[in-house]
């Protein structure tokens, strides 16, 4: 009977460990919708009746249209997530569009609750992760038209254009709302900003460096 309590145990836990991430739908769908008097509210959405969904919640349009690349970073990322694609709710799937200038970068950032599989449709990527503490290790690559790279859920990870030509690729992502951290903006850009002496001790800078990011990320800095 122990050995049969610990068995159980352990399928409890491989059962929670599997559905940590965007749960498996139990129906065929489960279209959001922004109405607080539906009866269902699942994953962060309410859901439609299912006698009322139409086709147009399972369409988006304008993926074909390249994003503004006109700004700092020189990319532009176009996500279709839930937000944008209401039959997407519960499926545990979303798709970017990401468009380059030429040397334009993605910057490193992380998705929280997703695994990003990307594929260069044009131009040439250097793409790259970082293993998580101690390691750290980097794992880069330059991309061509036609190849496929995959980005760990939550790891740091980036693209850049190489090329003197625009890129474009195309993301899948593991989660109808993977969300993106990105560090920079995050660590000197937060609201409220964090204290200069952390971050002066944390990067091991001068906290005049540290200000002068904030500043550039964030809010004016009281140091």
């Amino acid at each position: 009977m122990k050995g049969f309590g610990i068995v159980f145990i352990g399928v409890v836990l491989q059962s929670f460990l599997a559905s940590s991430f965007d749960p498996s739908p139990l129906q065929d769908f489960c279209v959001a919708i922004n109405d607080a008097r539906s009866p269902v509210f699942l994953n962060g959405k309410f859901c439609k009746d299912p006698k009322y969904a139409v086709v147009n919640d399972f369409l988006f349009q304008g993926l074909n249209i390249p994003g503004n690349t006109e700004n700092p970073n020189g990319s532009n990322v176009t996500l279709v997530n839930v937000d944008k694609l209401p039959g997407l709710n519960t499926l545990g799937i979303s798709l970017a569009r990401i468009d380059y200038a030429p040397y334009g970068l993605n910057p490193p950032h992380t998705h929280p609750r997703a695994t990003e599989i990307l594929v260069v449709m044009e131009g040439s990527l250097l793409v790259g992760f970082v293993t998580s503490n101690p390691d750290n290790k980097l794992f880069s690559k330059v991309l061509y038209k036609g190849d496929v790279f995959v980005f760990p859920v939550g790891l740091i990870h980036f693209q850049f254009n190489v090329g003197r030509t625009p890129a474009l690729a195309f993301a899948g992502l593991g989660s109808q709302n993977p969300g993106v951290i990105t560090i920079a903006n995050a660590v000197f850009g937060s609201k409220p900003l964090i204290p200069v002496d952390v971050l002066e001790k944390a990067f091991q800078l001068d906290a005049n460096i540290v200000a002068y990011l904030q500043r550039r990320f964030g809010e004016p800095s009281n140091y």
